[in-house]
């Protein structure tokens, strides 16, 4: 199965950037939209966007600005998830009534969604994040990345690395891992490799101590849909007591996932097959 591609030019106060992404299953297919990590891109969800598209949705994994395929935003203060969303708003516009698949990141930008006026979000799975993060655990995050060499000598060294720095992923094959790894690398003039994000993305998170993330006073506007929450168990992330306080509201349900940290991949059948299954209730 061979993907699509689309774009748009979305104008914010800083400027026009591109949004684009790939695209998966019949276009009159009921939307779902999947979002990733904050240094990852839309290829992450090939594995899940072919089973969804199997069972006819149509799936569109955008790489938001900064990564992958989409353009740079101007300054470091600009990748935020207030931006994202603003990004992402005339896509919803066409698409109508989605469903929205949020890993790390992109949960954070799925729960911003739910507040906006007019946004149609039917179901929601949230991977491995919740409406509370610590400030000990982003850093514990953040940190990891903060140890990335600049640049690889070719894309089996840049692999290499990401199956270190991404363990919290899980089990993954060696053909996933290379997936990722072609995906998430790009050619210097020079011709080494570097991951293909802006390195700017990175700078609002070299603090030496970054602030506690609160997001519960938006989170019953969150729980109006049903709601599949995964957490990795090992997670330095969504820590247990958040992702408790979670399905305490009616409609949302926790999946823990075995042998994952931060953030199961979404890419082995069991995965699939539990956010397939939820997204297909009516």
């Amino acid at each position: 199965m061979t993907p699509r591609t689309g774009q748009l030019r979305a104008t914010l106060p800083t400027g026009p950037v591109t949004l684009r992404w790939v695209e998966w299953g019949p276009v009159e297919g009921r939307p779902v939209l999947c979002l990733h990590g904050l240094t990852r891109n839309g290829r992450d969800f090939d594995a899940l966007a072919m089973v969804l598209a199997g069972q006819g949705r149509r799936v569109i994994c955008p790489d938001m600005p900064g990564r992958g395929m989409s353009g740079w935003l101007p300054t470091p203060a600009s990748y935020a998830v207030p931006t994202y969303i603003a990004v992402l708003a005339p896509l919803l516009e066409v698409l109508g009534e989605v469903d929205v698949v949020g890993t790390s990141m992109g949960g954070l930008i799925a729960m911003g969604q739910c507040t906006v006026p007019g946004v149609r979000l039917r179901r929601l799975v949230l991977n491995d994040v919740g409406p509370y993060l610590s400030g000990e655990g982003t850093e514990r995050l953040r940190d990891h990345l903060g140890q990335a060499p600049g640049e690889f000598a070719d894309v089996a060294e840049y692999e290499a690395y990401l199956r270190k720095a991404n363990a919290g992923f899980g089990a993954l094959t060696d053909a996933q891992w290379a997936a990722m790894a072609w995906h998430g690398a790009r050619m210097t003039a020079g011709g080494r490799v570097v991951a293909h994000f802006d390195p700017a993305i990175l700078v609002p998170l070299m603090k030496p101590a970054l602030p506690s993330v609160d997001l519960w006073p938006l989170w019953p506007m969150v729980a109006k849909r049903p709601v599949l929450v995964l957490r990795g168990e090992a997670s330095e992330l969504l820590a247990p007591e958040v992702a408790a306080r979670m399905v305490q509201s009616p409609g949302v349900r926790l999946e823990t996932i075995p042998g994952c940290g931060h953030a199961p991949a979404l890419m082995d059948s069991a995965q699939t097959a539990l956010v397939a299954g939820f997204l297909a209730r009516a």
